[in-house]
């Protein structure tokens, strides 16, 4: 298993940016998405390889990444 660590960029398998790695957890990485509305991705780690220092990859397009790994409330916390 890769080691990774907050901050760390998460790219998709063309080279471009998903996100940034929020929290690292046994078993998966949350990566927070850029843009205008962020959203949280839950990444499984064996899914995941280091490119260089800074830099984790995964095999997948950002599309792909989104719909695979992205976890959405059903209901709000506090109903």
């Amino acid at each position: 298993m890769i080691e990774a660590n907050v901050g760390d960029r998460l790219v998709d398998a063309r080279g471009r940016t998903i996100g940034r790695v929020d929290a690292v957890y046994a078993d998966y990485l949350l990566v927070r998405t850029r843009g205008l509305l962020p959203t949280d991705l839950y990444v499984p780690r064996p899914e995941v390889n280091r490119i260089d220092e800074r830099r984790l990859q995964v095999a997948k397009t950002s599309a792909q990444a989104h719909e695979a790994w992205h976890r959405p409330l059903r209901r709000a916390p506090h109903d």
